[in-house]
């Protein structure tokens, strides 16, 4: 029997976009796009509980990072590269895909922090009054 599938986001879902970019508009003011700055996605901490959930979750099913890519920092695509071999392995970096439209792919879920209206399998909106944490993830899968 074949495993489900689920695609799971970087950015505020995995790791914390959202401090960085903060912590860049207060020291860099006049820096328009705080995700081009080098290095950005390279510094970048896990969410809590997030290297945890994933592995739980691949021990039951096909599990793949769908991240968006900056379109402005080409760099992105390698430091998000990057990050994976450092947070998880080299074998997880096998199951990246940097794609911006996430309803091209088929999956039975999605969990981000943004919804997704084109993806066709159930979403779980991370950070929504469901799903707070990488524990409610977790728990809506039983696991």
């Amino acid at each position: 029997m074949m495993k489900e599938r689920i695609f799971i986001d970087m950015d505020n879902t995995l790791c914390d976009y959202k401090s960085k970019y903060q912590q860049i508009q207060r020291d860099e003011p006049n820096l328009d796009y705080p995700q081009s700055k080098a290095g950005f996605y390279l510094d970048l901490n896990p969410l809590p509980g997030a290297i945890d959930a994933f592995r739980v979750l691949e021990q039951h099913f096909e599990v793949y990072i769908l991240t968006a890519p900056s379109y402005m920092n080409p760099r992105c695509y390698t430091e998000k590269r990057i990050w994976v071999e450092h947070y998880f392995d080299i074998e997880t970096t096998k199951n990246l895909i940097l794609c911006r439209r996430k309803g091209l792919l088929k999956g039975n879920y999605l969990i981000d922090d943004h919804p997704y209206p084109e993806f066709e399998g159930k979403q779980l909106v991370f950070g929504s009054s469901d799903y707070k944490n990488w524990s409610d993830v977790l728990r809506y899968f039983n696991l």
